[in-house]
């Protein structure tokens, strides 16, 4: 078993894992009880009414942040426009490149968040499949990732775009924002992805689809959401 530290003890004492809590209460506390010497993230848990089982009930896209993620994201492009290599990079690219780019990382030179591409270029990246699809960086469309309009898709994400896709129990799990965000700024984001979710709902799914929401900080406790204080989930 788990020991438990004073702090957690603490932490747990003040909240049932039975119950469900308003939503700004809980982020009120989660920013409350912050003490580490870092500025922690704010995670979002939701579980959905699927089967994740079935592909076709898998859920899977993007969404943006309307404060943002207060992540800085580093991003690669692939493209073969040399035209629009200097506007991507305005954009908020860390590397822009072709063969030289996929070099790079075949020699586990360069560290990358994201990675977006044109459909141009996705010949040359799905060779570097095996390299970038264990850690979960492989353009797809279903993401945004590749793109008609590079340009764009980087200022979106440097602006808080943020992918999602559950799990194999049928959860989704991201980030979204910081704990020195203002409850409001918090509660707007979490809104956002709630609107991105419902509208990628399987036809497949049956009942309930938003089974239940929770909110955790990097080194706090995840708390469960009472879903009558964020109406957007049943509007």
């Amino acid at each position: 078993m788990i020991k438990l530290s004073k702090r957690m003890k603490h932490l747990r004492s003040r909240f049932s894992s039975l119950s469900d809590y308003d939503l700004m209460t809980v982020i009120g506390f989660q920013q409350k009880m912050s003490s580490i010497n870092f500025v922690e993230s704010v995670d979002v848990a939701v579980n959905l009414g699927i089967d994740a089982r079935k592909s076709e009930q898998n859920v899977r896209g993007f969404v943006l942040l309307p404060h943002g993620s207060g992540r800085n994201v580093r991003i690669a492009v692939f493209t073969q426009d040399v035209d629009i290599e200097h506007r991507v990079k305005i954009a908020g690219a860390d590397e822009v490149g072709m063969f030289d780019l996929a070099d790079r990382i075949k020699n586990k030179n360069c560290q990358f968040d994201v990675i977006v591409a044109s459909p141009a270029a996705m010949p040359l990246v799905g060779k570097l499949a095996p390299i970038l699809g264990p850690r979960g960086l492989m353009p797809n469309i279903r993401n945004g990732t590749i793109s008609q309009n590079i340009v764009e898709s980087v200022k979106n994400i440097k602006m808080g775009q943020i992918c999602y896709r559950n799990d194999k129990s049928g959860i989704i799990h991201v980030t979204i924002g910081k704990i020195s965000f203002t409850p409001e700024q918090l509660r707007e984001n979490l809104e956002a992805l709630i609107i991105a979710l419902k509208k990628n709902k399987p036809i497949q799914s049956k009942g309930v689809f938003i089974k239940k929401v929770t909110l955790s900080s990097t080194m706090g406790i995840g708390i469960a959401i009472d879903k009558s204080s964020l109406p957007i989930i049943t509007n």
